[in-house]
């Protein structure tokens, strides 16, 4: 799918951010109604042009709902440098575009990294939201994914350098691991402490996911508290989860959280 809106709009924020986004407004009936909008997170080193967040952008357009994506600093067409940022930056990200480009109550989707973003979202900003709907949601990654595989060389490696290169299967180049990104993202983990969510909430998680083991999608559902919760598995749905029956279950998960929000 194409972007319809190759050039975004910048958010400039007091410390010199500039959040790269692309806004479609609600129409008249859903503003009356008081519909939610909607507002896309994306994933680790990943950004709004993917075709999760532009198919939700159509089917936004479509309902008449507003929608929202964005990059994160150090991702896409935002500023900053991808090296220099870390979980509480991405958090705070999510927190200002909330804030600055949205209006009224919001269903937040999030996708990889981008649930783990949403989790805290909520957590920071409960009375914004009226739903929450993940897509292979990876909370406290960079511990229980990242730290916990490191062994002893990569680990010095790490304490000598402050960073270790790891091989991407999206991407020619490595992702470099920041120390900074490993102990940040010990001060923002959800699944050890707990976590309310007040709202009806619904997971999508691949069996096939290479990426993000099924037991983490497992161990949300048990975890979260929230009054209507659920979880789907699609076998054989990778991390991507981007084929077209991949994204009809996504489009039923939103219009389900939509409706009871």
């Amino acid at each position: 799918m194409t972007n319809p809106s190759p050039l975004p709009d910048l958010l400039a924020l007091e410390d010199g951010r500039r959040i790269a986004y692309h806004r479609t407004v609600a129409s008249d009936e859903s503003s009356r109604a008081g519909r939610p909008g909607v507002v896309f997170l994306g994933g680790f080193k990943s950004d709004m042009t993917g075709t999760k967040a532009t198919f939700l952008e159509a089917v936004c357009r479509a309902r008449g709902l507003a929608f929202l994506r964005f990059d994160y600093t150090g991702h896409g067409q935002s500023s900053g440098a991808f090296e220099d940022g870390c979980i509480g930056d991405w958090a705070r990200d999510a927190a200002d575009a909330l804030d600055a480009l949205t209006e009224g109550p919001q269903v937040l989707v999030g996708s990889s990294m981008g649930g783990w973003i949403s989790l805290l979202t909520a957590r920071a900003r409960p009375e914004r939201l009226a739903g929450l709907v993940t897509v292979a949601a990876a909370p406290d990654f960079t511990e229980e994914g990242m730290w916990a595989a490191f062994d002893e060389a990569q680990k010095a490696e790490m304490a000598k350098t402050g960073r270790v290169e790891l091989p991407s299967d999206y991407s020619d180049e490595p992702y470099v691991i920041t120390q900074k990104l490993i102990e940040d993202g010990r001060a923002h983990l959800v699944l050890r402490t707990p976590l309310s969510l007040p709202f009806p909430v619904r997971l999508l998680q691949g069996t096939s996911d290479a990426d993000v083991p099924l037991e983490w999608a497992l161990r949300l559902l048990e975890h979260a508290e929230s009054p209507d919760l659920r979880l789907t598995l699609v076998k054989g749905a990778d991390h991507r989860f981007s084929a077209p029956a991949e994204l009809a279950l996504l489009e039923a998960a939103l219009d389900e959280v939509l409706a009871l929000a």
